[in-house]
């Protein structure tokens, strides 16, 4: 089953708000558990489903999940799609600076799938964006849009991270344009947490460390999207 039928399941069925608290609570064991095994400090993300999102309980879920991990807040980033901040513009902005308060860090995911205007980006209290992999997919005829989100990216002075990148080719594109971060299978395909450790520490976990001002890590990530 594709993950986004998976997580329309779970919507449907009600489950999406427990299985979020136990993705939370894994991803930030998992990341202590990282460090513990002698990696450096590497972030991790977990995504949220907007009804997640608009659950009054979130703010206090992730606190709780960090405090029984023992885990860096700053080392946490919660992602959200671009069109979910849309839906309830003051609703969401509530929940992400209550977010902000704890600590964690704040990502758009899918940048440049909606409609989104600069103003009203800038009231929400981001650290990344994510340029959605349609921008990337055709190199040839997003150039345009891509400087454009980028722009968007260096005037909110967040990261900016390009999603899908699958080919050399697309790397050399994205890195030509001014993003910070990739992230998809052209740096690896998705993996259970323990091989991922293994290969961290067998890369000496140069896979979660940016060596520079671009990075081909992206970020480790709890879902299996490229």
């Amino acid at each position: 089953m594709p993950p986004t039928k998976f997580l329309e399941v779970a919507e449907e069925i009600g489950l999406i708000v427990p299985l979020g608290r136990w993705v939370l609570r894994t991803a930030c064991r998992q990341n202590v558990a990282w460090q513990a095994a002698g990696l450096p400090r590497l972030h991790v993300a977990v995504n949220l489903t907007l009804r997640q999102l608009l659950d009054e309980h979130l703010a206090r879920d992730v606190k709780e999940a960090l405090a029984s991990a023992g885990m860096d807040p700053g080392l946490l980033e919660i992602e959200v799609r671009e069109e979910h901040l849309l839906r309830d513009v003051s609703a969401t902005l509530l929940v992400l600076q209550s977010l902000k308060e704890l600590g964690v860090r704040i990502v758009i995911d899918h940048f440049g799938a909606g409609y989104s205007s600069l103003t009203r980006l800038e009231r929400y209290p981001l650290d990344a964006i994510k340029i959605d992999r349609s921008c990337v997919r055709e190199t040839a005829t997003s150039s345009g849009f891509t400087d454009a989100i980028v722009a968007v990216g260096k005037t909110l002075s967040v990261t900016v991270v390009a999603q899908g990148v699958e080919t050399e080719e697309q790397e050399s594109f994205v890195r030509d344009h001014g993003c910070d971060e990739v992230q998809g299978f052209h740096v690896h395909r998705p993996m259970p947490a323990d091989q991922l450790t293994e290969l961290l520490l067998a890369s000496g976990s140069r896979l979660g460390n940016p060596a520079g001002p671009f990075s081909r890590t992206g970020r480790l990530r709890k879902t299996g999207r490229p």
